[in-house]
């Protein structure tokens, strides 16, 4: 492995162990679960895919790597719901129990909507489904970043909530990652360009890393409730989606019995 490879990948496992260990420091396990459990896996399958590289064979280590890659996915998508829970917290006594199922939805959907829109060349099947889960999640983190902070004032979330730090880091490091894969398509892979872009996505990892761990060494601000407009439009939502599944429930049953 080049010496600047093996620079940045130590600061970049430096960096998740300075954030793993504020994480559990600041007991953020109780709030924000799945993304200690994903930083923690971050640590572990970077470690071990370091040591794969180094001692197993080329088609070895990328059976191994697509199997990581896949269960980072789920993690990411894990990710994203939680945060997506975790902003609705203010209203979530006033929600519908499904809301939970509905946001899991809408992730998948947007998701699915993305999918196709990946930039994968015409490389064998195994590298074109990494190419998809790849950029895939990254424009959702994007998506998912911009949104947040686009409505952060309806959502009454500001740069000190945990919710839009995690978010800023996952969205900094996606804008990267989606940018450079945009720039491989007009490059070759020998090329020494390709590499060097490939090293710049490491290096914004680690500024994601270093982000967070300035964040999390602060003390977490108290969450805001909802403005009253946000609060009114959420709950409207929810009641008209309420009151469109009785309306169905009535209309199937009815129909039930005419049927008879």
């Amino acid at each position: 492995m080049p010496q600047t490879d093996t620079l940045l990948w130590m600061a970049g496992f430096s960096a998740e162990c300075g954030v793993v260990g504020l994480l559990f420091w600041r007991r953020a396990y109780r709030t924000l679960p799945v993304f200690c459990a994903y930083l923690a896996w971050s640590l572990v399958s970077d470690l071990g895919e370091y040591v794969a590289s180094s001692h197993l064979p080329l088609s070895t280590y990328i059976q191994i790597y697509v199997v990581c890659l896949a269960i980072d996915s789920v993690f990411q998508f894990g990710v994203l719901f939680e945060l997506l829970r975790s902003v609705l917290r203010p209203v979530s006594t006033h929600l519908p129990r499904w809301t939970s199922i509905a946001v899991a939805v809408l992730i998948l959907l947007v998701g699915a909507a993305i999918w196709p829109l990946a930039n994968a060349p015409d490389y064998n099947p195994r590298s074109q489904l990494m190419i998809h889960l790849q950029q895939t999640f990254a424009i959702l983190r994007i998506l998912f970043f911009l949104g947040l902070a686009g409505f952060s004032q309806l959502l009454s979330i500001g740069w000190r909530d945990r919710e839009l730090q995690i978010a800023t880091g996952l969205g900094f490091f996606s804008m990267v990652s989606v940018s450079v894969s945009v720039i491989h398509t007009h490059q070759v892979t020998t090329s020494p360009m390709y590499h060097l872009a490939n090293q710049i996505v490491s290096a914004s990892y680690v500024c994601s890393l270093v982000y967070w761990v300035f964040s999390f060494a602060q003390q977490e601000a108290r969450r805001r409730e909802f403005t009253p407009q946000m609060q009114n439009f959420l709950l409207a939502v929810a009641g008209t989606a309420r009151s469109t599944r009785i309306s169905l429930a009535e209309s199937n049953s009815r129909t039930g019995r005419d049927d008879r």
